[in-house]
């Protein structure tokens, strides 16, 4: 059978909906076409929740393996980036807690150690979204993936409802504690991040 051809000619979710179709039925290419549309966003969530490019390779793997296993039981209704996106977050989640300790101990070395030198003002972006990232990381676990996925990976509210597998207004209002909580640590930690964030 011939891959799926003009899948980017189409709307995305019919394309994935004929792609799981025909994958179900044992197409290879069908497959490979899926994970290559949606191993970016699938990857990206990983290490954001892990913070290791090594451990979310990992994740993002495990994901397509475990969703190609439940592909029979996938319901055609749904979109399916969500329902990756689902996996994944449950799969870097459950890493997360069993590399509990050794992620504690690494991100103290980290924080222990200062830059060598001030960084060039050309860096300052750089600096601003690492502390960025740095501030997220410190919310709750809840807080922390609404806010990934819907700043950091770019999806909807009701997406990033559908991947945490949360109703649309659970969604939103876990999103607003969120940002009321970032907003309250930027301001206390890191006052020119709010700044150079437009929020003063």
């Amino acid at each position: 059978m011939q891959p799926f051809e003009a899948a980017g000619e189409r709307d995305p979710a019919a394309a994935d909906t004929e792609l799981v179709r025909r994958a179900r039925q044992d197409s290879p290419a069908a497959w490979e076409e899926l994970v290559g549309r949606h191993q970016e966003p699938v990857f990206r969530l990983a290490y954001l929740i892990l913070g290791d490019a090594a451990d979310a390779e990992d994740v993002a793997q495990e994901t397509f393996i475990r969703a190609h296993g439940a592909l029979a039981r996938f319901d055609d209704g749904r979109p399916l980036r969500p329902w990756l996106l689902s996996i994944a977050a449950n799969l870097a989640r459950n890493r997360r807690r069993s590399l509990g300790r050794y992620w504690a101990a690494l991100q103290r070395a980290f924080r222990q150690n200062p830059e060598p030198y001030d960084a060039p003002p050309e860096r300052t972006a750089a600096a601003d979204a690492r502390r960025l990232r740095h501030a997220v990381s410190r919310l709750r676990p809840q807080a922390r993936d609404i806010v990934y996925l819907r700043y950091f990976l770019g999806l909807s509210e009701a997406e990033a409802a559908a991947a945490l597998d949360i109703p649309l207004g659970t969604a939103k209002s876990r999103l607003s504690r969120a940002l009321a909580q970032l907003r309250d640590l930027i301001e206390a930690e890191y006052p020119d991040l709010r700044d150079a964030l437009g929020d003063g």
